[in-house]
């Protein structure tokens, strides 16, 4: 948890809260209430009051001499994020401690200083040493005997598929959606030549796919398109597709034989056919689904029109008191927190794409392997990472929990996760020149790291529940309780378990 006074010449500072919790929301603000509210309650009547529905909370909680909750005022200001990564997904603090606390013992029954001789788990077979510390540790830890419990739920894990599924099928129905809307009223000859008018703008489109001048970058972009996993999902998503397709099919023959039913009643055209208006209805969908190779391209066309047109900051202005203040809180602990506000770009397809990208970067989160085994891709550094949407979408809001040094955080978010910060912060303003929504951007490291800097604010109090433990220690921790709830194990389980001892 963290809180922070954002300041800008654009605006009032801004006084956030940010929390990462285990439970509901309701719940987690009574708590809160309970052990901070006095103090919270002062620092909430510097605050302007709110102009939105919650002025009248706000007047209750910070009325002279008020004691009313401010459970329900924080609730109801609270924000959504648009973008959430949480490293170590599914393990909930307790159950971190508890793990932390069970290596700890065991590093000291295998080191103990007090005792004599040779060590009992010097042994040739490791299942005999598995075996002797989990007598050990048995009874001070009681539930090594129970299983141990699912870090995702089946439920959830369906949900986040259906998510995920769900939103790429409504893009692919937006994207046909023109398509559908333009094949009844022309040929399908004509149809064909406008299809072919479109692969002229894509070939337009490549022409300009140079990068932007400046030192040289590496987009590491892997699309390994037959990966058996990402056929199944694009099988999958076909599927899905052509259900809705079906529906859609349905909807447009019962539309098309309603208005031939009426034509006819009123004298205005012949006897509807409905077999003509299933045909009409199928030539219909499946000359939108073509339409795609079109409309994908223009879209791009357009985002690349304003691109090119961006302006950018090489060189922010940064506070020297600012950054003196930033680095005095640094690498007291383990971990690190930063956060920053920067103002978006305006512009309707701006603002419609840039909402989609975090919709469904967030929905991937959710459904790529390593975040789901608690890694953001092959960095092994973040335990909480944030976007959000402020004053009604005109900033975006960054908060981040990480270990090591804000440099080498940003060095490796650079060089390994460079295409999710170009699409997350893409259209924001100052932000290096991006180059087709994914391209460039965060990969010109010297002028990200410059931008970011400049929107950074210093976290007056921030809290971390094990300030001890970064990332991998977590999983390490979590993967030596794992095998030490085993009674049994092989010689190459236990092999593999002795080594994260």
């Amino acid at each position: 948890m963290s809180m922070s006074i954002f300041a800008s010449s654009t605006y009032d500072p801004i006084f956030i809260i940010e929390a990462n919790f285990d439970g509901e929301m309701g719940p987690f603000w009574a708590q809160f209430d309970a052990a901070m509210g006095d103090k919270v309650r002062e620092m909430i009547r510097c605050c302007k009051r709110p102009r939105d529905e919650t002025g009248d909370l706000y007047d209750r909680v910070t009325a002279p001499g008020s004691r009313a909750s401010l459970a329900a005022f924080l609730e109801a200001r609270t924000q959504q994020p648009s973008v959430y990564f949480h490293g170590n997904r599914g393990l909930g603090r307790d159950r971190i401690l508890q793990e932390r606390a069970l290596f700890r013992a065991l590093q000291e029954e295998i080191d103990d200083p007090i005792r004599s001789g040779p060590s009992p788990y010097r042994l040739d077979s490791g299942v005999e040493a598995h075996k002797r510390l989990r007598l050990a540790m048995d009874a001070r830890f009681p539930w090594l005997d129970e299983p141990a419990p699912r870090r995702i739920s089946t439920r959830d894990s369906i949900m986040d598929y259906v998510r995920f599924f769900r939103f790429l099928v409504l893009a692919l129905l937006v994207l046909s959606l023109p398509g559908v809307m333009l094949a009844p009223l022309v040929s399908w000859q004509v149809y064909l030549i406008i299809m072919a008018a479109g692969a002229a703008v894509i070939a337009r489109l490549y022409a300009r796919r140079k990068a932007v001048r400046g030192p040289p970058v590496v987009n590491r972009v892997k699309l390994t398109l037959f990966e058996p996993r990402r056929v199944l999902l694009f099988l999958a998503g076909v599927a899905v597709y052509a259900v809705l397709a079906v529906a859609v099919l349905s909807g447009a023959i019962l539309a098309v034989h309603a208005v031939r039913a009426l034509a006819f009643l009123f004298g205005l055209g012949p006897e509807p056919s409905l077999a003509q208006a299933l045909l009409a209805a199928g030539r219909a969908v499946l000359l939108g689904l073509l339409s795609t190779v079109l409309t994908l391209p223009l879209l791009l066309y357009a985002v690349r029109y304003n691109e090119l047109r961006d302006s950018s900051q090489d060189a922010p202005p940064v506070s020297e008191r600012t950054l003196r203040d930033i680095a005095r809180h640094e690498d007291w602990i383990t971990q690190n927190h930063m956060g920053s506000i920067v103002l978006n770009k305006p512009g309707a397809l701006r603002s419609v794409i840039l909402r989609a990208g975090h919709y469904g970067l967030g929905l991937l989160l959710r459904v790529q392997p390593d975040a789901r085994a608690g890694y953001l891709g092959s960095m092994r550094t973040v335990h909480f990472a944030h976007w959000a949407f402020l004053n009604n979408g005109s900033r975006l809001l960054f908060f981040s929990n990480f270990d090591h040094s804000w440099g080498s955080y940003l060095d490796d978010f650079i060089e390994k996760a460079h295409v999710g910060l170009t699409l997350a912060w893409g259209s924001s303003v100052g932000f290096p020149p991006t180059r087709m929504l994914l391209y460039d951007g965060a990969s010109h490291g010297r002028q990200f790291k410059n931008w970011a800097l400049a929107s950074r604010a210093v976290s007056r109090f921030w809290y971390s529940a094990y300030p001890d433990l970064t990332v991998d220690q977590i999983e390490r921790n979590h993967r030596i309780a794992n095998g030490l709830r085993k009674r049994r194990i092989s010689e190459e389980e236990a092999k593999a378990w002795m080594a994260d001892l």
